[in-house]
Formats: C-alpha cells, sequence, structure tokens
C-alpha cells in the first residue's frame, strides 16, 4: 500500500489548479466574520443573509459546501444561484478568497454556492469527476453529478432558489465539471461558464440544450488551446490529455442546434468574442479567446500560483461577463 505522501503526490498528477484547501469547523471566522454551520433540520424560514456552510452525506461519504447569501436576500422573492466549481488541487473555502463572485453576488442579489470536491485528505487537494478528469475522484468514481443534485434539494429546502436560474461555473478541473453537469444534470442547470475547461465527458446527451459562456487561455500551460497534453504539474510526471477549443465548440454547437460558425465577433483588448448563435431555445455558446492567457480567471487582481499558472488577462471580467449571459438565459 502507497504511504499518504506517495498516494497524495499521485494525486496532484492529476489536478488541474495547485491550490491548498482551509479546513471547514462548524462556527469559523474568515475574512473577520463568522460562517455558521446549517444543521440537517434546517428549513427555510430560520436562515438568511451570511455565509453558510452545510456538511451533507452522499454516496457514504461525507460532502461540504459553502454558501454565500447576499444582504438584500427577500426569502419573498426566489434567488438565483451560481455554483463555483474549485481547479483540481484546490477547495471552495479557497478559492472563495480570491474570485471575487460574493461582491457581485451583494450587488446583484443573487446566492453562490461553494461545493467541496473529495480527495485522500478529505478536505485539501480536492478534485472533481469529470468524466476523463481528474485525480482522486476520478479513479475512485465518485458520484459528484449526484452530490450536485442532492446539495440543490438541500438548498431549495433552507433558501427560496429560482429553480430556473441555477447556473454553474468553474475553473480548470471545476470547469470540466460544469460541463459535465450540462450533460447529466442539464435538468436543473440553465447555463455554464466553464473557465480554462474544454468538454472532456463522453457519451454527452442533455436533456435540454444548455448555453455557455466559455474562457480560455491560447498560452495555457496545463489545458492547451489546442487540445493535447499539457505541461505536467509541479512535483510529478503525469499529464492529462484534453479536447482543443475547436473540438469543444463544434461538438456543443451541434448538441444545442447553434450554428457551427460564428454569428457575430467582437474585439476587447487581447480578449475576442466569437458567438455561435440560433440555438434551440434561444441557447447559444459564447467564446471568449484570450490571447496569451494562462491557466486563469480573467478579471482578477491575483490568483495562487499564479507564476505556475500564466497571465491573467485583464481586458475583461469573467465575472461581470458571466452573470450578463447567465440573466439572458433562464431555464425555458
Amino acid at each position: 500500500m502507497r504511504s499518504t505522501s506517495a498516494r497524495t503526490s499521485a494525486l496532484a498528477g492529476s489536478l488541474c489548479v495547485i491550490m491548498m484547501s482551509v479546513p471547514f469547523t462548524t462556527w469559523a471566522r474568515r475574512g473577520g466574520h463568522e460562517i455558521k454551520e446549517i444543521p440537517p433540520s434546517a428549513r427555510e424560514s430560520t436562515y438568511g443573509a451570511g455565509d453558510w456552510t452545510r456538511t451533507t452525506k452522499h454516496g457514504g461519504r461525507d460532502r461540504y459546501y459553502m454558501v454565500h447569501v447576499p444582504p438584500g436576500y427577500d426569502r419573498a422573492r426566489p434567488s438565483p444561484v451560481i455554483l463555483f466549481f474549485h481547479g483540481g488541487g484546490g477547495s471552495g473555502a479557497n478559492s472563495k478568497k480570491w474570485l471575487g463572485l460574493d461582491a457581485l453576488a451583494d450587488r446583484e442579489n443573487f446566492i453562490v454556492v461553494y461545493p467541496e470536491g473529495t480527495g485522500f485528505l478529505k478536505r485539501r487537494l480536492l478534485t472533481w469527476n469529470a468524466g476523463s478528469c481528474c485525480g482522486y475522484a476520478k479513479n475512485h468514481q465518485v458520484d459528484d453529478v449526484g452530490f450536485v443534485a442532492t446539495m440543490l434539494d438541500e438548498l431549495g429546502r433552507v433558501f427560496r432558489v429560482d429553480a430556473k436560474r441555477v447556473y454553474a461555473t468553474g475553473i480548470s478541473n471545476g470547469a470540466l465539471m460544469s460541463w459535465r453537469l450540462a450533460c447529466q444534470l442539464s435538468n436543473r442547470i440553465a447555463a455554464i461558464a466553464p473557465v480554462a475547461g474544454t468538454l472532456n465527458f463522453d457519451g454527452c446527451v442533455p436533456s435540454r440544450p444548455v448555453a455557455v459562456i466559455e474562457f480560455h487561455g491560447t498560452g495555457d500551460p496545463y489545458e492547451p488551446y489546442g487540445g493535447g497534453k499539457g505541461k505536467s504539474f509541479p512535483g510529478t510526471r503525469n499529464k492529462n490529455a484534453f479536447r482543443s477549443v475547436k473540438e469543444t465548440t463544434a461538438i456543443w454547437t451541434k448538441t444545442i442546434g447553434a450554428s457551427p460558425t460564428p454569428t457575430s465577433t467582437h474585439r476587447k483588448g487581447s480578449a475576442v468574442c466569437t458567438v455561435h448563435g440560433g440555438g434551440r431555445g434561444g441557447a447559444e455558446l459564447v467564446l471568449w479567446t484570450l490571447e496569451g492567457g494562462g491557466h486563469t480567471w480573467p478579471g482578477v487582481k491575483s490568483e495562487p500560483a499564479q507564476r505556475l499558472l500564466g497571465s491573467i488577462n485583464r481586458d475583461i471580467s469573467a465575472n461581470e461577463l458571466m452573470w450578463k449571459f447567465f440573466t439572458q438565459h433562464p431555464m425555458r
């Protein structure tokens, strides 16, 4: 049997972003305020604005997620929800610090949820089973789609959620997970916004056309824009092979019935936007190609391990663009 350190090293070889997670506690202080635990018996009338954690059981495992509820939350009105899936080797708790989605949620009045993946260490070096990737979750065939469905059931009991405006985004392994949800949970996910991650789930047959806004850098060292194997991750020799952005675009435009060629194109600095419209039910695929961009989130000030990930495009904001896109694509 391999030692814990050996298993951790093997796990890291499949990771898509190298970030350490922050352990959960029932009552914790992050950023100067309390993050409170939602008990299993919780119901909608009790909980409102603030930061919350939840521990649930799925597939025989303890699973965790964090919820940010904006100050303007009103139980009388259903709220949109964005699910953010961290990169491989990261955690929702860590991503929450640098992503900036909470501030946007407070301004636009939506709920943000940060699920946690799985791993040998349970609360750090976590991954998602996105099909062909990644690490512990893939190797142990963790039912992450089922976990997300369970999580959405719980959220609907505790908060006033607009079931037609639930969206998914993520970076790297988390982006791959959002693609898988578009394939297998399209009855509950209205639209997705993958960042630095292409479609790598085979046998994708969604029950409805899911709109997509995608962001990908041409200088991504780990998930190459042109597909194939990128650099091995630090401390490992392992590499994953990924579909190219071009192949992903061809597959998804066909899947949703959108135009295979761009219906419009425009540029903002080094970011080029191509729109593939005309899909069934108003679905479309919008691709932002970030010239020279790395394995990074557009618009943020900085990211952990940025030196290893490449440059951040700041001509656009992924947060602002995806939210605008999401508002245009509720479930129909």
